[in-house]
């Protein structure tokens, strides 16, 4: 076994698409909207066999808030979709090789490594403990597509029902999706409004942009609008692979909020998705347990499964992230203020 940081197309391809914990974020395709996004960087990890072929794979990015001086106060890296390894043993001790040699090389560069686990990795959990990736609880909504569209439906908690009802009677919310390049400067004003409300954060628009040049034209990404009249107060972001719609971001106008647009276009979403034929809507993260998080309420009202698949992350330099956590909440304050 050997580790690489580079990997022929077709192969890594064909690893993800047929391992049964393969994701969106594992694919070429994200791995070349974030090298295409500002203050993104995405680096390839994998070990492989004599033969070259896949056993193990680790795709951070690099996500960088402030460059110059604050470069390393404000980069972390992320691993969207988790680690990915071939069934078995074999798997098993290229992930731990994988784990090993990442955490030698990176020098620090990152404040910590963040594995964002989509699936159940109990089996590996002892593997990446042991090479310093500490777990923690993280939740998740699940929605099962297969059901019948009533089921789906009723599923979904009474008084959100109730508002579906009554804005598809009213029928002032008008549900689009956006298939024009132009459009995502809308979508991306929506999200702006509610990251700056919640005072985190929001990727540069390049990420968007990026994401519709390369996903949208194979199917793997779609943008959609809820306007009041003609005024836009709604945008949802889902990427699709496999048999399953991911939940990427939103944003809302919460002036129009008494019309009830971001009920009806979820609504919209689960339904556009099961006739479809996907399977899954995973709603990309639904906080910790033990803390309020108001995203969390409204996800719950769908009906969905309460996963826990937890995150795990590795800290590279415990001083630097203590001061960039400072840095932060003084940040947030001052948003605040």
């Amino acid at each position: 076994m050997k580790v690489v940081q580079r990997l022929d197309e077709p192969s890594w391809r064909a690893f993800v698409d047929n391992h049964p914990q393969g994701n969106i974020f594992h694919t070429p395709e994200m791995f070349q909207v974030f090298a295409r996004a500002k203050g993104h960087r995405p680096t390839l990890w994998a070990t492989t066999d004599d033969d070259g072929q896949v056993l193990a794979l680790l795709l951070p990015v690099q996500i960088t808030l402030k460059g110059g001086p604050l470069r390393r106060l404000t980069t972390r890296a992320v691993v969207y979709g988790s680690v990915l390894c071939a069934p078995g043993p074999e798997g098993q001790e290229a992930l731990a090789l994988l784990l090993r040699t990442y955490t030698q090389q990176v020098n620090g560069a990152p404040l910590f490594t963040e594995l964002r686990n989509l699936s159940d990795l109990t089996a590996v959990q002892p593997i990446l403990q042991t090479h310093g990736f500490a777990y923690e609880d993280h939740l998740n909504y699940l929605i099962n597509l297969t059901l019948p569209p009533e089921t789906l439906f009723q599923n979904i908690g009474a008084r959100t029902r109730k508002h579906i009802r009554r804005a598809l009677r009213q029928g002032e919310v008008v549900i689009e999706e956006v298939t024009k390049r132009e459009q995502i400067a809308t979508c991306y004003d929506f999200l702006c409004r509610t990251y700056r409300a919640a005072r985190v954060p929001l990727a540069d628009r390049s990420l968007f942009e990026t994401a519709f040049d390369v996903l949208h034209p194979k199917g793997m990404v779609r943008f959609t609008v809820a306007r009041v009249g003609q005024i836009p107060v709604v945008t949802s972001v889902e990427l699709l692979y496999k048999d399953t719609v991911y939940g990427w971001y939103g944003g809302v106008d919460r002036a129009y909020s008494s019309y009830r647009p971001n009920e009806l276009l979820m609504w919209h979403i689960l339904q556009w998705s099961a006739e479809n034929n996907y399977k899954v809507y995973d709603f990309g993260g639904a906080g910790k347990p033990n803390e309020k998080y108001g995203v969390r309420d409204f996800k719950a009202k769908f009906g969905g499964t309460l996963v826990n698949y937890g995150r795990n992350t590795y800290v590279h330099n415990r001083y630097l992230l203590h001061l960039s956590a400072l840095g932060y909440r003084v940040y947030r304050g001052l948003k605040r203020l």
